[in-house]
């Protein structure tokens, strides 16, 4: 069934349904089951479980799988139910999980890093699992013969994936800060393209093929929209954590952005609005509002006989400027700073009060989150991390779907 879609966000925070405790170390990963009361998690702990809700309301393990080696990343897909784990050792394994989901059977192992296995996407319609690695690469590898199809190797570690299914397009975000667009094809790959913006590594990604937007989490504590589809290298950058953004789910049908940070932290993003494009920061030997020079503006200072002052940028016209020509702060949320931000003087007159209403909302999951999943028909949301916990939250009231009866969670 559909779901019933709000015009605009609510004001409530996410409910927290259940708390599911039990692993020994960090959950790594947390996918809850469509249409079905129940999470597979996988964890540093070397197990795969599977947890339904009982009667009584509590989620109690019908599957406890121990592996070789601790779980790093995982990837189910329910209409063959299969899952695919990810292991530190380097190693994916394939499991069929039966229609009560109380028994587990292995299918195979793909060889397919030398290190740990950091992000896993199955394609039926291929008949592949990609997977990226700390060993630096990408790999592709065929499901019916468990074969290496294709690697692709990158200059630091492989951090993230996403891929789109039509066109087999992978992106694949690094420890450096960087995104590499591939093709994939059945024996090799070409790289499109190369993504750079962010200043830390890339944690997560989220490709929406619909909009054909590519959003990037990273350890900067930013998000950033890339629009694909539009060609024309527009960017939008989010700014409102104050942590590590490591996980993403944008959702299509009302345009809001979900992400989570590694402090706790949930933003809901309003992305139905014409947001503004940050600007490139300008560079000077003098500022350029008051035209003193900069420290290393050393014949100015010379010619001048003052001292040079240390450079700042507006983070709303990007031009460079010195501390007193930019003593003001404001939030500026159409450009996505939803916290105050240095802004020059002038700038600081432009902004009006209506301008700073924010277009998010921000709420608190009181735990560490490392990894975030969502059923977007049924408005839920889980979460887990290192300390050991996973969370199941209704989000309804929050992303605005209110849901049709048999899909209600309960």
């Amino acid at each position: 069934m559909a779901a019933e879609i709000h015009s605009r966000p609510q004001s409530s925070r996410p409910a927290l349904l259940s708390k599911i405790e039990g692993h020994q170390d960090a959950v790594t990963a947390a996918l809850l089951i469509p249409k079905e009361d129940g999470v597979i998690t996988a964890s540093e702990d070397r197990t795969i479980r599977v947890w339904l809700k009982r009667d009584s309301g509590q989620y109690w393990p019908s599957i406890y799988h121990t592996m070789a080696s601790p779980c790093s990343a995982m990837a189910y897909h329910h209409d063959s139910r299969r899952v695919f784990v990810g292991q530190d050792n380097g190693a994916v394994m394939e499991f069929h999980v039966s229609e009560d989901f109380n028994k587990m059977n292995f299918i195979k192992t793909y060889p397919a890093h030398q290190n740990r296995v950091s992000a896993i996407i199955f394609s039926l319609a291929a008949e592949w699992v990609i997977s990226t690695g700390h060993d630096k690469c990408v790999s592709w590898m065929c499901t019916r013969s468990g074969n290496m199809l294709g690697r692709h190797f990158f200059t630091s570690w492989a951090s993230c994936l996403q891929y789109d299914f039509d066109t087999q397009y992978a992106f694949v975000g690094d420890y450096s800060g960087q995104i590499t667009l591939l093709k994939l094809e059945q024996n090799t790959c070409s790289v499109i393209t190369t993504l750079k913006g962010h200043e830390g590594s890339i944690a997560c990604l989220w490709w929406d093929p619909i909009q054909r937007l590519l959003f990037s989490g990273a350890s900067d504590n930013s998000i950033i929209m890339w629009d694909i589809g539009g060609r024309k290298g527009r960017t939008l950058l989010l700014q409102g954590h104050h942590d590590r953004v490591q996980a993403l789910c944008y959702l299509q049908l009302t345009r809001q952005l979900v992400s989570c940070s590694s402090d706790g932290g949930i933003a809901v993003w309003n992305m139905d609005v014409s947001r503004e494009e940050a600007p490139q920061w300008l560079e000077s030997d003098s500022c350029q509002k008051c035209e003193q020079p900069f420290f290393w503006n050393i014949k100015q200072m010379w010619d001048t006989k003052t001292l040079g002052l240390r450079q700042h940028h507006c983070r709303k016209c990007g031009q460079a400027v010195c501390g007193k020509c930019s003593s003001k702060r404001s939030s500026y949320p159409v450009m996505g700073f939803e916290f105050q931000v240095r802004v020059c003087d002038s700038c600081y007159d432009s902004i009006k009060d209506e301008d700073r209403t924010s277009l998010a909302t921000f709420h608190e999951g009181k735990h560490n989150i490392s990894h975030m999943s969502m059923d977007v028909a049924r408005g839920l949301m889980v979460t887990c991390g290192t300390d050991r916990i996973v969370k199941i939250w209704d989000m309804t009231p929050v992303v605005g779907c209110s849901l049709a009866a048999g899909f209600a969670p309960r």
